[in-house]
């Protein structure tokens, strides 16, 4: 069981970012796939999670109206689609599965590696 987190980089104040969790050894159709960031000195926080039965998707608030998750079951893989991005969204963001949704970490049995993501001017 592994996933992959790709597509961090580094951009403007109000700008945009996709990032891709692909999963390889077992189905996202099993799993709620979860997006989490964790910025230096903080605790990792829940960010987004998507229920594969229902399609269900969570935000936190602090990203509502400008994170949007979604996924390609072809590729296996989910996507956290980020826009008008704000300094505090800079951050080193992690992909896990689970099997409920949830914002808390314990939650998740499998962790990607971090994708690191870095709003500035």
């Amino acid at each position: 069981v592994q996933l992959q987190a790709s597509g961090g980089g580094s951009v403007q104040p109000g700008g945009s970012l996709r990032l891709s969790c692909a999963a390889s050894g077992f189905s996202l159709d099993d799993y709620v796939i979860g997006w989490f960031r964790q910025a230096p000195g903080k605790e990792r926080e829940g960010v987004s999670c998507l229920r594969r039965s229902d399609d269900s998707t969570y935000y936190a608030n602090s990203v509502k109206g400008r994170f949007t998750i979604t996924r390609d079951n072809h590729k296996n893989t989910v996507y956290l689609q980020m826009k008008g991005l704000k300094f505090e969204d800079t951050a080193v963001y992690y992909c896990a599965a689970g099997r409920s949704p949830s914002f808390r970490a314990l939650a998740y049995d499998y962790w990607g590696q971090g994708t690191l993501v870095t709003v500035s001017s």
